[in-house]
């Protein structure tokens, strides 16, 4: 029973993390005040790894939160690649907000910093849920 209660605080705890970070992401899309650029694509790339990171913790809770900040890096990372690739099937789901946010639209190596940088603060997001609700 208290295991259960536990989980049920890591679950509920997660979820309030993933709703203050989904706000924050999608709001550094749509700034327009100063470093905009900056907000827009290198901020937005940090929320984006940190929401991954939440989101999978919050149904792989019992995993160690290196492995899922590591699997959420190299797939994001193999997603800025892919966005070398246009692909008719692609430009559609491109065509799309969500689309744009998820698989993004054009390649640089500046972002994969930024990536690392979302990793290394999800990671810490993860131990701190995982340390707080047992």
């Amino acid at each position: 029973m208290e295991k259960k209660i536990l989980r049920s605080k890591r679950i509920n705890w997660t979820l309030i993390s993933i709703l203050i970070i989904v706000p924050v992401g999608l709001y550094s899309k749509f700034y327009n005040g100063p470093a905009a650029h900056w907000v827009n694509d290198s901020l937005g790339g940090v929320l984006y790894v940190i929401f991954w990171c939440l989101l999978v913790f919050l149904f792989l809770g019992n995993t160690k939160p290196w492995k899922i900040a590591t699997t959420v890096f190299l797939i994001t990372c193999f997603l800025e690649f892919l966005q070398l690739c246009h692909p008719p099937f692609l430009e559609f789901i491109r065509s799309y907000f969500i689309g744009r946010t998820i698989l993004g639209t054009s390649f640089t190596w500046f972002d994969f910093p930024y990536y690392f940088a979302g990793c290394g603060i999800g990671w810490l997001w993860m131990n701190f849920l995982q340390k707080h609700t047992k």
